[in-house]
């Protein structure tokens, strides 16, 4: 290491300790006023007075202080409003770790960074672990909590991770996100476990049913076998919409490569036209240029045509985001990328953790955010909804 990186690193250790200092020399300011303040007016008539200061440790964003002066009094009554008597921190420690798991980080590895924080103070993994565990009820009680009864439309989607349960195996998430008449988004649940199933989806449904959730006007999700049923059984005026997206993944994994990106763009144009009847032009078009060579896989797309152009049925100001299971991608995605860093959990709860912060934190994000187009097309939703649910059925 060179003499001038060393000089660097004295440098900032010598501003890292003064805005230590700093910081120490003003907490101690804000105790003597504190005391002062509960004797004078809190306790005017009582008997009682200072009674010198006593030393503690104190883990601070700025460092750790090793002999903060804290004043006392006599009677031993005296507490400040900067923390709890026997508190070591100040809360931004519990704060740090949080961000840091729900960013994929590991307990050990926080653990690591906590350390080389608090000047080689070690924190376990056990340790960071319990910090985590903080939020057990916030999971039990967001699970449980009660949830609005009109939707437009509920996506349904699943991703899978690797979990320990004696051995490492594949197991899944499924995840449920729901959008509002008004065009509002929120992650309604989450369930973590065991391998996807439409029995498994039904479950889920059924309870999200029980909390509240009554009347969907479309459902939509990719071709799990059975999942349809499902779906009906629990919301049986709701009208199904089978991902296009996924659809087409599915096609075209089947057809060659020189004839992909045409076969792309041709089928494009059934779910881009403007409305229902150029759609089913469009995929005539399609099937008799493509039906002869590929005849299983158009056969395919005709058969699940009701299915994959429910869409137009609905205001054409929001149906770019009920053809697919887009909507629900992006959180799919972040949890992906939570889990991702820690290769195998070592348990679901572990999981949990990290998909509730997950799904917390974009539901704290879209509280005051509408989805763009459902303004145009809000009098066109509420008469659809009316139509099929009653007016006594709306929630607003």
């Amino acid at each position: 290491m060179s003499n001038n990186t060393i000089s660097q690193l004295d440098l900032g250790k010598q501003i890292e300790n003064m805005v230590k200092d700093f910081v120490q020399e003003k907490l101690e300011m804000i105790l003597r006023e504190e005391i002062q303040n509960f004797l004078k007016v809190e306790q005017k008539d009582v008997q009682n007075s200072r009674n010198g200061y006593y030393n503690r440790i104190l883990d601070t964003k700025f460092g750790r202080m090793e002999d903060l002066t804290v004043p006392r009094d006599r009677n031993g009554d005296f507490q400040t409003s900067l923390f709890q008597p026997y508190q070591r921190r100040d809360g931004w420690l519990e704060e740090a770790i949080l961000s840091l798991y729900q960013s994929g980080v590991s307990t050990r590895q926080v653990g690591k960074f906590v350390e080389r924080l608090l000047d080689g103070n070690a924190y376990s993994a056990t340790t960071v672990s319990n910090i985590t565990e903080k939020i057990r009820e916030d999971i039990e009680s967001w699970q449980s909590r009660a949830l609005g009864s009109d939707y437009l439309a509920v996506y349904l989607d699943c991703l899978f991770f690797s979990v320990r349960r004696d051995t490492v195996e594949k197991e899944a998430i499924y995840i449920v996100l729901g959008i509002t008449l008004e065009g509002k988004r929120e992650i309604l649940g989450f369930y973590v476990g065991g391998r996807e199933s439409s029995s498994g989806w039904k479950e889920i449904l059924e309870d999200l049913y029980e909390r509240g959730v009554k009347n969907v006007l479309l459902g939509i999700f990719d071709g799990l076998s059975g999942l349809e049923t499902a779906f009906l059984s629990v919301y049986p005026k709701a009208d199904v919409q089978r991902c296009v997206v996924h659809k087409m993944r599915n096609i075209l994994s089947k057809v060659r490569k020189s004839d992909q990106a045409e076969v792309a763009e041709d089928f494009k144009q059934v779910y881009k036209a403007i409305d229902f009847v150029h759609a089913q032009e469009a995929f005539k078009n399609a099937k008799e240029k493509w039906g002869k060579k590929y005849k299983k896989e158009v056969d395919s797309w005709e058969k699940d045509l009701p299915v994959l152009l429910t869409f137009y049925k609905y205001p054409k100001e929001i149906r770019q985001y009920l053809y697919t299971t887009n909507m629900i991608e992006r959180t799919i995605k972040e949890v992906r990328k939570r889990l991702k860093t820690m290769n195998s959990l070592p348990s679901l709860e572990a999981v949990e953790k990290i998909v509730f912060l997950v799904a917390s934190n974009y539901n704290d994000a879209w509280t005051t955010k509408r989805t763009p187009g459902f303004g145009l097309a809000h009098k066109e939703i509420y008469k659809m909804f009316k139509n099929r649910y009653g007016a006594a059925s709306l929630s607003e």
